[in-house]
């Protein structure tokens, strides 16, 4: 299971929220490179980076910190938050994501969501599919719309989706421990979904039971930042599952 630290970003620093709440900010490093670097000592070979400020304003806005951290360190970056637009993709690709999660987009504009699927493969475009009471959410989670979250998953699926991130929102930042049950019943009901777990993963003993359930990776935030979770732990661990 690939350990997948993410690198929130807001005005260029490394930060993170509770479910998804502006107002919950909390900066943990003003040099998101920094952080990357550190992770990249301890063995993680892959990284989520959410532009935050691009989610609000629905274009991409950070991708000067994703371009310093595509070519000062090997991460294998996924980037998402704001991408709304051809024009958005080119720059993401350009400034060195590997991959791309698009998740209002795949929502409210499935057309252009299914277009970068035909055009960059489904190995590049990842879905994003957050969720609060299994109800998809939109626009950096401040929207909720009324499509159940499994059904959603399994119609993209039949369009090409391979790679989906799923985030229990209420969970996320809670430190609270993941949606397990729900991951679970993804898996269950999908054929060829590579799931990735994302919100409330709060002590090591959370990864390998993730990893058990069947999840491609895992998305780890405040547990690494609030030191729950060490680097040296993650080190091990992916190394014992090499």
């Amino acid at each position: 299971m690939k350990i997948i630290p993410a690198i929130d970003i807001i005005d260029g620093k490394c930060v993170r929220l509770s479910q998804g709440d502006y107002n919950t900010k909390k900066i943990y490093n003003e040099n998101p490179l920094e952080v990357a670097k550190e992770f990249q000592d301890h063995g993680i070979q892959y990284l989520h980076l959410v532009d935050l400020d691009g989610a609000k304003s629905k274009h991409i806005v950070n991708h000067k910190v994703l371009e310093q951290i595509a070519t000062k360190t090997t991460l294998r970056i996924d980037f998402g938050g704001g991408l709304k637009s051809d024009e958005d993709l080119k720059i993401a690709f350009e400034s060195g994501a590997s991959q791309v999660t698009g998740g209002s987009i795949a929502v409210k504009n499935p057309e252009i969501f299914e277009s970068w699927l035909q055009k960059f493969g489904s190995e590049k475009i990842i879905l994003g599919a957050d969720a609060n009471n299994e109800k998809v959410a939109t626009n950096g989670w401040l929207d909720e719309s009324e499509l159940e979250l499994v059904p959603f998953i399994q119609q993209y699926e039949q369009k090409g989706v391979e790679n989906v991130i799923c985030t229990d929102i209420s969970k996320d930042g809670m430190l609270q421990g993941p949606s397990t049950h729900l991951y679970r019943r993804i898996l269950e009901e999908t054929k060829n979904i590579k799931l990735i777990a994302s919100g409330g993963i709060a002590t090591f003993d959370d990864l390998p039971l993730l990893a058990e359930i069947g999840c491609e990776g895992a998305i780890l935030g405040k547990a690494i930042y609030e030191g729950r979770i060490s680097l040296k732990q993650l080190e091990k661990f992916i190394l014992q599952n090499q």
